[in-house]
């Protein structure tokens, strides 16, 4: 398949002027006055598997051989040229040496083609001294046979410069999608450092608060027990919610920020808009936006249950800004024990950001402005 994309690939123009010449030369040799016709059609079986051979890609083949069948041709043809007497052979010539402009490299083929055009000058003063015709060249007009190798060199050209950048296209994007994967793995790494960073201080909180209501129970004080009992269990809660919000992350970190929040939004039957220009977010801003995306939407849930909700997340400049906002039908989300929205205004805090709560109207608007 890649052989035949590359023959495919080739230039037809100079293939097929050279099936054309060859085939019409062949038919003409029967009537023509060639001038020396065994070695008018000498040449000609010469010129003919050359011609035949530039139909293929010469890749594959080494420099001298190259070399040999583009002269080989340039050559042949151009002694052709004044002794076939035909009304398209010489055309053979033109054709040589734009195949050597396209088979070699600039140097090379240059050189080629200027042999082969002072060749064909000197074929045709020779054959104008012992036998002159009308349809004589003239030995400066020969030496145009050379012209054409700049065609083929520019054809060369072309071709390697298309596959040069078809190349470097696909190794861009290799490196892209080896980038994408590398981030994603770091990523995914700092996400599971975080879940068990929230395990961690979860169970140890959980540990402590029930080896305190032990104690407290064991010296007969059940109230303070039975706070410490309800505190571990608030921690167990928060726990979960953490370690679901993180898996939750982990699985929604390889889409745009807007696409994820738009996701979101769909699921938890929220208005979901954006205004101004999307554009990449560094992950920890990203995440630490979808954290507090879930945590207003959390809370609007469960303290403002049936409530109208919607988020905006706004693009501006280099900040990109976040409100959810839920309306009335039932006490303002956030007026619980809000210790959701705390961790979140310390977590965005940290990326030089800032997060405000508030009530607005009869429910409760939560904005959060993050620099990227």
């Amino acid at each position: 398949m890649a052989e035949r994309k590359r023959l495919t690939d080739e230039p037809v123009l100079p293939l097929a002027l050279a099936a054309t010449f060859l085939v019409v030369t062949v038919v003409q040799y029967f009537s023509a006055d060639l001038v020396v016709p065994w070695l008018a059609i000498a040449l000609l079986v010469v010129a003919s598997p050359l011609a035949v051979v530039s139909f293929f890609p010469w890749d594959g083949f080494p420099r001298w051989l190259r070399i040999t069948l583009a002269a080989g041709y340039s050559m042949s043809t151009a002694v052709l040229l004044p002794i076939a007497q035909t009304t398209i052979a010489p055309g053979l010539a033109f054709v040589a040496s734009m195949v050597a402009g396209k088979r070699l490299d600039r140097r090379t083929a240059i050189t080629v083609a200027a042999l082969g055009g002072v060749t064909a000058a000197i074929a045709v003063w020779i054959v104008g001294r012992l036998h002159p015709t009308p349809n004589t060249w003239s030995w400066w007009a020969a030496l145009s046979v050379a012209a054409p190798a700049y065609a083929g060199i520019s054809q060369r050209e072309r071709a390697e410069a298309l596959h040069n950048a078809k190349r470097a296209a696909a190794e861009a994007e290799r490196a892209g999608r080896s980038e994408a994967r590398e981030a994603a793995l770091v990523e995914r790494s700092r996400i599971a450092r975080e879940i068990h960073d929230v395990l961690g201080h979860s169970l140890s909180g959980i540990a402590m608060q029930l080896d305190m209501a032990d104690a407290l129970q064991g010296k007969g004080r059940t109230g303070e027990a039975n706070r410490a009992i309800r505190r571990a269990r608030a921690l167990a809660v928060d726990s979960i919610t953490e370690t679901r919000h993180a898996v939750h992350a982990l699985r929604e970190d390889t889409l745009p920020l807007e696409k994820t929040l738009e996701l979101m939004a769909a699921s938890e039957s929220a208005a979901f808009e954006v205004t101004g220009e999307p554009g990449p977010v560094p992950t920890e801003t990203a995440h630490a936006v979808i954290r507090a995306a879930q945590e207003a939407l959390t809370n609007a849930a469960k303290y403002a249950p049936g409530s109208d909700r919607s988020i905006t997340l706004g693009f501006t400049g280099g900040t990109v800004s976040l409100t959810v906002v839920n309306g009335s039908g039932g006490p303002p989300a956030g007026t619980g024990g809000g210790m959701g929205l705390v961790g979140m205004r310390e977590r965005v805090a940290l990326l030089g950001g800032s997060l405000r709560a508030g009530p607005a109207g009869d429910g409760w608007r939560v904005d959060v402005e993050v620099p990227r």
